[in-house]
C-alpha cells in the first residue's frame, strides 16, 4: 500500500491534484477538508458560533459523517444526507476553518481519516495530513501558490458553480483563513519537515500531476 499526503493552503489546487493522482495511480482519494466542512455546515445550521468550542463540542454526538465513493467520486454524507456542493460556499469555508481549530473536532474526525488509510492505498489532502493524520506517509507534498493566483482559482471555481462572489472578498477571506490556519495551536497548517514544497503558481493541473509523479518515482 502507498500513502500520499498533499497539504497546503486554500486554493492551492490540492483537491484537483489529489483527485488526478488517485485516478492515475488507481487508488482512493480522500478529501479531508470536506469532513471539516460538513461539521461547519452542521454548526451553522444550528445557529452556533463556530468559535464557541463548548457549544460546538456539544453538537458532535449529533453528527454522523460518512464517505461514499460513488462512480469514482467521494460524496460526503451528513446524517444520511449527501451534502454535495452545499459545503463549498465561502461562508462554510470560514466555519470549517474555525471548527478545525477546536481539539474536540479534530479528535472526532481523526480516527475516520486514519481508518481509511489503514485499509486502503490513499491520496489524502488537507492542511495537516503529513504532520498529524499520516505522519508516516510515503510521499508528502506541500502545495502552494501566490495569494492572488489561489484567490483567482477559487473565485473562478465558485462562479462556475453558480455561486456569486466578488474576487476581492474571496481574496480577503482566503488571507484571513490562511492566517488562522497557520497560527492555530492544534495542528497548524505548516509543511511537514520532510515534505517537498511545490509552488504551482505558473503550472497547469497536468504539469502539477507530472511533477508529483516524478517525485513519487524518485522517492520510491
Amino acid at each position: 500500500m502507498i500513502k500520499i499526503a498533499i497539504d497546503g493552503p486554500s486554493g492551492a489546487g490540492k483537491s484537483t491534484l489529489a483527485k488526478a493522482l488517485a485516478a492515475r495511480l488507481g487508488i482512493i482519494y480522500v478529501d479531508t477538508g470536506a469532513l471539516y466542512r460538513a461539521v461547519g455546515y452542521y454548526v451553522k445550521s444550528k445557529g452556533v458560533d463556530p468559535q464557541d468550542s463548548v457549544a460546538v463540542e456539544e453538537l458532535l454526538p449529533e453528527i454522523n459523517i460518512g464517505l461514499k465513493y460513488e462512480c469514482g467520486v467521494q460524496n460526503v454524507y451528513l446524517n444520511g444526507e449527501n451534502l454535495g456542493d452545499k459545503i463549498r460556499q465561502p461562508e462554510i469555508s470560514m466555519y470549517a476553518s474555525a471548527v478545525s481549530a477546536i481539539p474536540a473536532v479534530r479528535k472526532f474526525l481523526l480516527e475516520t481519516q486514519k481508518s481509511i488509510a489503514r485499509e486502503h492505498s490513499v491520496v489524502m489532502d488537507g492542511r495537516d495530513i503529513g504532520t498529524v493524520i499520516l505522519p508516516d506517509a510515503d510521499i508528502k507534498i506541500f502545495l502552494t501558490a501566490t495569494d492572488e493566483v489561489r484567490a483567482r482559482r477559487r473565485y473562478n471555481e465558485l462562479l462556475a458553480k453558480g455561486i456569486e462572489v466578488k474576487y476581492e472578498d474571496v481574496l480577503a477571506e482566503m488571507k484571513e483563513r490562511d492566517a488562522r490556519d497557520r497560527s492555530r495551536e492544534i495542528a497548524p497548517a505548516i509543511p511537514a519537515p520532510d515534505a517537498v514544497i511545490l509552488d504551482n503558481s505558473d503550472c497547469t493541473n497536468e504539469e502539477s500531476v507530472e511533477d508529483v509523479l516524478r517525485i513519487i518515482k524518485e522517492k520510491l
